[in-house]
């Protein structure tokens, strides 16, 4: 098991998911914005631009990958090819930090195009855990797991999903990454208090943040309904629980996480600004 007390070596300053579009800007003016993270999946390539202008970047910026098609919480086996080409990326890039979700996205053969949530078993718990420690094996380095974002909850839950994710850390030695957005989205759609689960989460055991956007919506009985859509500005709500996380946790690494309908370089920065007003009035 690896050392559970280790944190990555990204900065506790804002980031931002890295789009090609951005690459000139970033160079120019990339303050507050101190690291970027990319997609693993988009980068699994022999060469051309992208490679090139990720090269470019990492000599000048912390990166953090970020997996979206690892499966871990899939009952199928692992896919030994995605897992070396995901090893070959991290062998040249040498990240600071690796994470992936707390979900599936595959069956027999197919991939789904979505990361599915999980129901909170012992036997998942085990699966998952089993994926965790293959994954760091291959990779020779800690990786962070992420909470899903979620829109029911399963019959055969049996286990609280703060208590499951310290359980799966406590027996991996992998680290978490609290997306303070899929909290509020699924304590809304669940009709639970976002709060209590911030306060009860082992932030000692955060390597990073993700702030980003949802969608709000009524189902059909008019009842609030959110979509975590990385789509939007993160609002007022989802700010002030990550203030009260940086409050308990202390500061940390702070991505801003928008990937679809994706704002100009100024839009951008100046949400990464508000997360770096919360950073500072704690280190103050």
């Amino acid at each position: 098991m690896l050392d559970q007390t280790h944190r990555n070596n990204l900065p506790a300053a804002p980031g931002v998911g890295y789009k090609p579009q951005h690459f000139s800007d970033i160079l120019t003016a990339p303050q507050p914005v101190e690291w970027l993270e990319i997609h693993a999946e988009n980068y699994m390539g022999d060469g051309g631009r992208p490679l090139a202008q990720l090269r470019h970047l990492a000599a000048r910026f912390p990166i953090s990958v970020h997996g979206v098609g690892l499966s871990i919480g899939g009952e199928s086996a692992l896919d030994v090819d995605h897992l070396a080409r995901l090893r070959h990326l991290c062998d040249w890039l040498q990240p600071a930090s690796f994470s992936e979700h707390l979900a599936w996205s595959t069956h027999d053969a197919d991939f789904l195009n979505d990361l599915l949530p999980l129901p909170y078993t012992a036997a998942t718990l085990a699966r998952v855990c089993a994926h965790v420690d293959q994954v760091q094996d291959v990779l020779g380095r800690k990786m962070l797991l992420e909470n899903p974002s979620t829109y029911l909850a399963f019959q055969e839950t049996d286990m609280d999903e703060v208590d499951f994710l310290t359980q799966i850390a406590q027996r991996t030695g992998c680290g978490l990454l609290l997306d303070v957005n899929n909290v509020f989205v699924n304590c809304t759609n669940q009709a639970r208090d976002p709060w209590d689960y911030i306060r009860r989460f082992p932030l000692h055991l955060v390597g990073e943040i993700h702030l980003g956007g949802h969608d709000a919506q009524t189902d059909d009985h008019g009842a609030p309904l959110l979509i975590d859509s990385h789509g939007a500005a993160v609002v007022d709500p989802v700010w002030r629980l990550y203030a009260e996380a940086i409050r308990i946790g202390g500061p940390l690494p702070t991505l801003i996480e928008w990937d679809n309908d994706v704002p100009d370089w100024p839009t951008l920065v100046a949400e990464a600004g508000l997360a770096a007003g919360i950073l500072q009035g704690v280190l103050a």
